[in-house]
């Protein structure tokens, strides 16, 4: 018999979870796409008496998760609480309870994601979570419906607002990296402490979702090479500019030759790039596919109206999915894929930028090169970049053509051992064959 009336309960009221209860408790959107009545029939959260942005009826509020997870004629259980031990209980209990689930926890699916989708196939209900990727922008909708006539070859994307934020900061108003920072804190685009984010951590987590979605393969976060951006200063965003690039933290994952290779990490990005014109805290998604081609995925990536907008939309499509008796329909992430085996760090293929403080003597440039032609690793440009010209040194920078992570590793130990360079040589990768 079709529901006249689905209920959700909402576990976790902070920041985003406000946002939603307050889509439900104001009907926002629901009427022009359901059929029936979407009622928000309980809230757990341990503040039920907090001050929130929006006025939500305390009657719906309880401090006990159980009374939602136990309550027979609760259908959607929303998880915002964040974290992963008390919110995989939650999970797991609510899918054993056959409720069906939305969540925008990242770190918690990237880790247990697998085991939970088993768990929601073998009970027959639905685990949505496209509020875990990019906020706002419904890519994860886009891959799983969108493309599913195309075999995705590869896609690279700016998923981590603070980062991002911080590096506009750095690139268009020259601000150095610890006032980037402090701006990014002060207009609420960074936690108190951005640890997480700025070490590549978050990007990692919605890398390994995107990987799963778009190639069907479950990669491990510990597996895939993570690098933030705490090291960059404004030495390398004012080399890369003279160099036509800008510095974003991209996560990418790309098929080459029947095997997969994917990272996290501070790379140089064309200013002709869609991407480089991706600014402050938003976010962006380039797939390439066939036979489609290439598409973008752009919008804001984090905040109350973004990611409430993502989970809410994932609430109504369960609710739709309930009341015309089709749960199940898509998977939790895409069907297997071929086996594609993982690329091991060492052996991936991309170019190369490489930065020194040099003395300012002849001799340093044919040392340097020496280094790497004795590795055989090709160089395609060398600039003494003039702003330094002033200084008592040489800036420099090199980039390579195409080599190994591996033989650019060795040469780095071997190029910090010359006497010539007055700091430590700073690599990073440069964008090549998206």
């Amino acid at each position: 018999m079709t529901k006249k009336c689905i209920n959700v309960g909402l576990i976790g009221c902070g920041v985003v979870g406000t946002g939603v209860a307050n889509n439900l408790v104001n009907g926002i959107a629901q009427k022009r796409h359901l059929p029936c009545e979407l009622r928000l029939k309980r809230i757990a959260d341990l503040y039920p008496h907090k001050e929130r942005p929006y006025k939500i009826p305390l009657d719906l509020f309880t401090t006990n998760a159980d009374e939602i997870l136990d309550d027979p004629e609760i259908d959607i259980v929303v998880e915002l609480i964040g974290g992963c031990d008390f919110a995989l209980k939650v999970i797991t209990k609510a899918l054993e309870k056959k409720k069906h689930v939305v969540t925008a926890n990242k770190a918690l699916l990237a880790e247990y994601g697998r085991e939970m989708a088993a768990l929601a196939k073998a009970n027959g209900v639905d685990l949505y979570y496209e509020a875990a990727v990019c906020g706002g922008i419904p890519v994860i909708k886009a891959i799983r419906e969108g493309l599913t006539a195309d075999s995705i070859n590869n896609f690279r994307g700016i998923v981590n607002g603070t980062c991002n934020y911080i590096l506009t900061g750095m690139c268009k108003y020259n601000m150095l990296f610890e006032d980037a920072v402090k701006a990014a804190q002060m207009n609420g685009y960074a936690e108190a402490d951005p640890t997480f984010d700025l070490i590549g951590k978050d990007s990692l987590h919605k890398l390994v979702l995107l990987i799963a979605n778009c190639f069907g393969q479950w990669i491990k976060p510990e597996d895939i090479y993570t690098e933030g951006i705490m090291d960059l200063d404004q030495t390398d965003i004012r080399c890369a500019e003279e160099l036509g690039y800008v510095i974003k933290l991209i996560a990418q994952a790309k098929k080459r030759d029947g095997k997969l290779e994917c990272m996290v990490a501070p790379t140089l990005i064309s200013k002709k790039s869609l991407l480089a014109g991706v600014s402050d805290a938003y976010n962006a998604v380039e797939i390439n596919g066939s036979p489609i081609g290439r598409t973008v995925y752009y919008g804001e990536g984090a905040g109350m109206n973004a990611t409430s907008s993502a989970v809410t939309a994932d609430i109504i499509d369960i609710a739709r999915n309930i009341y015309y008796g089709c749960e199940g329909r898509l998977p939790v992430f895409a069907l297997e894929g071929e086996k594609c085996e993982k690329v091991p760090t060492d052996e991936m293929e991309m170019r190369y930028y490489l930065r020194w403080k040099t003395d300012d003597k002849p001799g340093v440039i044919s040392a340097l090169s020496q280094e790497l032609t004795e590795r055989e690793i090709g160089i395609s440009s060398v600039i003494l970049h003039e702003f330094a010209k002033a200084q008592p040194y040489s800036i420099v920078t090199f980039m390579t053509r195409e080599t190994t992570e591996k033989k650019m590793r060795d040469a780095v130990q071997a190029l910090n051992k010359l006497d010539c360079i007055q700091s430590r040589t700073v690599m990073l990768r440069v964008e090549s064959g998206f």
